[in-house]
């Protein structure tokens, strides 16, 4: 008989174990990521678009078109762009940063490379 009033025992504790309430949890933390545009930015189009976008916008943000032509080369590969560029990836990454500063000669060379083409109209 004692072990079944152990059992018992056992059981009757563990029910009360059951029905105490779990201790609340920590609100949990929305995870951000940073937003990749390059990502995006799959077809000739979409590109195109996005640096036209760039231009209409934002004209006199040489960096910033520096940074959206950059964008584009990522999602062309980078290591490509620069082939076909005839340039290195390392000048590449630092010309298409946001501190970098980019000769016509690169923006032109990159445009080529990605399968873009800058041209001009009137105001």
């Amino acid at each position: 008989m004692t072990r079944r009033t152990s059992k018992t025992a056992a059981a009757t504790a563990g029910a009360r174990r059951s029905k105490i309430a779990p201790a609340a949890s920590a609100p949990r933390r929305t995870r951000t990521v940073a937003y990749d545009v390059s990502k995006h930015l799959r077809t000739p189009k979409e590109m195109a678009a996005y640096l036209e976008a760039w231009l209409a916008e934002a004209p006199d943000d040489a960096a910033g078109i520096a940074r959206a032509l950059g964008d584009i080369a990522r999602a062309v590969g980078m290591s490509k762009v620069a082939k076909q560029a005839g340039l290195s990836r390392e000048s590449l990454y630092k010309a298409l940063s946001e501190g970098g500063n980019p000769s016509l000669d690169t923006v032109l060379r990159v445009a080529r490379a990605v399968g873009l083409r800058l041209h001009a109209s009137a105001a």
